[in-house]
Order: C-alpha cells, then sequence, then structure tokens
C-alpha cells in the first residue's frame, strides 16, 4: 500500500521508509525512521556511565554526563543536576 511520501533512507540502519523524519544538528541533516536510530546515531554518551544521554544531561570540562551525580563521580563537584533540587508537587 502505498501512501504518496517518498521512500527515504534512516542513516543508521539502512532501512527504506516512507514515514522517515528528518533531524538537523550542528548544521548536519539526519533521516532516520525510528527515534532509537536517532539516539543511537546523536544522544551523547555520558563520560561517567556510559549510556546515551537523552535528557538534558550536564556539561563540565567539555565532556557530557547524563545527570549531576555522575559528574560528581567523575570528580567534578561545582555541577548542580535540576532535578536533585527540584520542589516536590
Amino acid at each position: 500500500m502505498s501512501t504518496g511520501r517518498a521512500q527515504r533512507t534512516c542513516a543508521t540502519c539502512g532501512n527504506v521508509y516512507d514515514k522517515a523524519f528528518t533531524i538537523e544538528m550542528s548544521g548536519e541533516r539526519y533521516v532516520f525512521d525510528s527515534f532509537e536510530c536517532a539516539i543511537h546515531a546523536l544522544a551523547p554518551i555520558c563520560a561517567s556511565c556510559g549510556i546515551r544521554t537523552i535528557g538534558h544531561g550536564v556539561e563540565a570540562d567539555g565532556r557530557t554526563f547524563c545527570s549531576g551525580h555522575c559528574a560528581r563521580v567523575a570528580g567534578i563537584q561545582t555541577v548542580v543536576d535540576r532535578a536533585e533540587h527540584a520542589k516536590p508537587r
């Protein structure tokens, strides 16, 4: 069944898909068939625990961390994670 949309190829997995989407990051354009592929290709890796940082994360000393906790584990004591100081609802 054709949707009338152009078939485009995912930059991560190579899947050809009519519902692919484009993300522009740092002046480059990428086509993906899923958020999973976009995360795999573009999300920074936490310098402490190694997971993909898909939230805001924190940056210090030129490195990206998934949280203030991970930054402190890496020896950076001046980083504050907003989630750690959020007011209860």
